[in-house]
């Protein structure tokens, strides 16, 4: 991403000035070390050192001489004595003093009179104009700095940090953000408002001033804000919500003032503020300094979006935020936001097309199918995604393969949702075959208790926290749930717990379902609580919060036997169908000890049961099944 011409050269006047401060004071330094070794002598006692023969060298410039003698000489100045090197005279210029010289054979130097002038010339540049014009220099490029759209040069503390493009810069376009077609319909309007105002002006249409863009992180909200700039083709300031804030009083409201009057410069033009949260949540929920910095940070926003210094339409501000819950309401206002568009989780054909996206760039073998991928990735962002897809190419790499191909991606997919495999977790052979059987007892009732958990796959290789999964894929996208469905995932989660008590009895039960158990029995409060589906009837009973309910102790009660009434029977009627099929149990716990591994047409060909005909054309999921 290209940043706004001229950095370069700010930073190079930058060095310039640094330098010839460098070469001033190095000046400065030596000129006074060499005038302090200089001691000012009579004119009396340099003859005497003259006839003496200890003269080593001088220096005439007209009747001022410099020099050195051979032996220091002790003179009394001031009451004090001074041992003396280097001397410096007024002279009586005569030819008598100049043969002498010559006689004892010192080193002479004459300085003429138009090299004296020079170097009183040079003398006075160095001293007097060269900090002249390093000051002019400094003052100089500090306007300069002031004037552009960056900050963080000096004087710069209360201009904006946004980050300025202009038009073409950016080269990112609707097409290049697959998925939330919703989302990107809402900011086409924005897009068409900038390239045609006058379509819209005609019948007194006002174009949104601002758009807050939320949703989870990942899902493209930042790709959605640049896409608008590259389509609209319009300047583009880009800055973080928490550029804004900073220890001084007063830089936050300046800073915005300052990102503002320049966006006004460049109109119409689009601003994005990522993470608008971390300056405009609720005002008057904090104390201290801090907290007002940022309300007078954000009360200079409320100002600049909607104030009597605004037009509409000449600065259009786009934000992003995945927690909207906690943003002040006036900012949430009409004509300020006056549009919210959520950037959900992509669905399957999304995922599908995202995935087309990211993969451009890698080389990928015939067998990659990315319908199968999408399946087997519900709730994945886009940059769960972009990750997924890195993850396998890196897979790929290890292996020398020159192609990723379709189990590449299936150990990325297993190495992002559960985690690396655990290579030097040691277990013994009986703990090996009580997570074999705890997966079986998962596995079976997939097979034959549920329709709605169509089995992948199982391991019990260790990865993450987990001893061992399994792995069922989901038809599509789950909207919602049927009570039946409800049912069934209960049954599943408890089976892997009844196969441990079955072989080894209630006593020696494990803390390995202790997942499984929660997942079962939060199900299970949801269908009584939530959706109407026990004997309590169609009724919500919502908790408020942690101090209060909506409904008495009484029937508080009545939820818990209802709760207590679905999990135990449901246990004990999954309980029945492992124990009718203990022999499937063991020829399917004992394959996996053996193989650590089984997919879907494996198991099914174990325990001697027709396989679905369109289980193997898809990928996997996971759901909580873990041991």
């Amino acid at each position: 991403m290209k940043k706004k011409p001229g950095g370069n050269k700010k930073n190079n006047s930058f060095w310039l000035v640094l330098v010839l401060l460098g070469i001033f004071f190095s000046y400065l330094i030596w000129f006074n070390q060499v005038n302090k070794t200089m001691e000012s002598i009579d004119y009396s006692e340099f003859v005497e050192q003259v006839d003496k023969g200890n003269i080593e060298s001088v220096l005439i410039k007209s009747n001022h001489v410099q020099g050195a003698f051979k032996t220091p000489v002790n003179f009394k100045k001031e009451g004090q004595v001074k041992k003396v090197t280097n001397f410096d005279v007024v002279v009586i210029p005569s030819d008598t003093l100049w043969d002498k010289l010559v006689d004892k054979k010192v080193q002479v130097k004459v300085l003429s009179s138009e090299t004296s002038q020079t170097a009183g010339w040079v003398f006075l540049f160095l001293t007097l104009i060269l900090p002249l014009l390093i000051f002019g220099f400094f003052i100089f490029f500090s306007k300069r700095d002031n004037q552009s759209s960056g900050g963080g040069k000096i004087f710069n503390i209360g201009k904006s940090k946004a980050r300025f493009f202009y038009p073409n810069e950016i080269k990112i376009k609707f097409k290049d953000v697959a998925g939330v077609e919703e989302a990107k319909e809402d900011l086409r309007d924005i897009v068409d408002f900038l390239k045609e105002p006058t379509k819209f002006k005609k019948i007194g249409a006002k174009i949104p001033r601002g758009i807050l863009l939320t949703g989870a992180p990942g899902n493209g909200k930042t790709m959605l804000a640049k896409a608008v700039a590259g389509e609209a083709n319009c300047p583009f300031f880009s800055v973080s919500g928490s550029d804004f804030m900073e220890v001084f009083v007063g830089v936050g409201a300046s800073r915005v003032r300052d990102l503002f009057a320049q966006a006004r410069k460049h109109a119409p033009c689009i601003v994005f503020i990522d993470e608008i949260d971390a300056v405009g949540r609720h005002r008057g929920v904090g104390i201290g300094g801090g907290n007002d910095e940022r309300e007078q940070t954000l009360n200079q926003l409320l100002s600049e979006m909607d104030g009597f210094a605004t037009e509409p339409g000449e600065v259009i501000v786009l934000a992003a935020t995945n927690r909207s819950d906690i943003l002040d309401k006036a900012l949430m206002r009409p004509g300020r936001f006056d549009r919210k568009v959520e950037v959900p989780y992509p669905d399957l054909v999304s995922r599908e097309q995202i995935l087309k996206i990211h993969a451009k760039n890698v080389k990928l073998a015939d067998d990659v199918d990315f319908n199968k991928i999408a399946r087997g990735t519900p709730r994945f962002s886009g940059a769960d995604l972009a990750n997924l897809i890195n993850e396998a190419a890196l897979i790929a790499s290890k292996q020398n393969k020159e192609l990723i191909d379709m189990n590449d991606f299936e150990v990325a997919r297993d190495k992002i949702m559960v985690g690396a495999e655990r290579k030097s977790l040691t277990r013994t052979q009986e703990e090996l075959l009580m997570t074999a059987y705890h997966e079986a007892g998962h596995a079976l009732a997939m097979i034959l208790a549920s329709k709605f958990h169509p089995l992948h796959k199982v391991t019990i290789l260790s990865r993450g926290g987990t001893l061992g999964v399994t792995w069922y894929l989901p038809e599509g996208d789950e909207t919602s749930h049927s009570q039946l469905q409800f049912i069934s995932e209960i049954k599943v989660c408890l089976a892997g717990r009844i196969a441990e008590e079955i072989i080894y009895g209630v006593e020696n039960v494990t803390s390995g379902a202790a997942q499984d158990l929660r997942v079962a029995t939060k199900i299970a409060r949801d269908m009584v609580c939530l959706f109407g589906m026990s004997d309590l009837g169609p009724v919500a009973m919502v908790k408020q919060d942690e101090y209060g309910k909506e409904y008495s102790e009484g029937t508080a009660q009545k939820i818990d036997e209802q709760v207590s009434k679905i999990m135990h029977e449901n246990y004990e009627k999954m309980k029945k169908i492992l124990i009718d099929n203990k022999n499937k149990l063991d020829k399917l716990a004992k394959s996996l000890v053996e193989k650590e591994t089984l997919m879907a047409k494996d198991v099914y060909e174990i325990v001697e049961v027709e396989m679905p005909q369109d289980l193997n054309k898809s990928f996997a999921r996971v759901e909580g099944l873990e041991c």
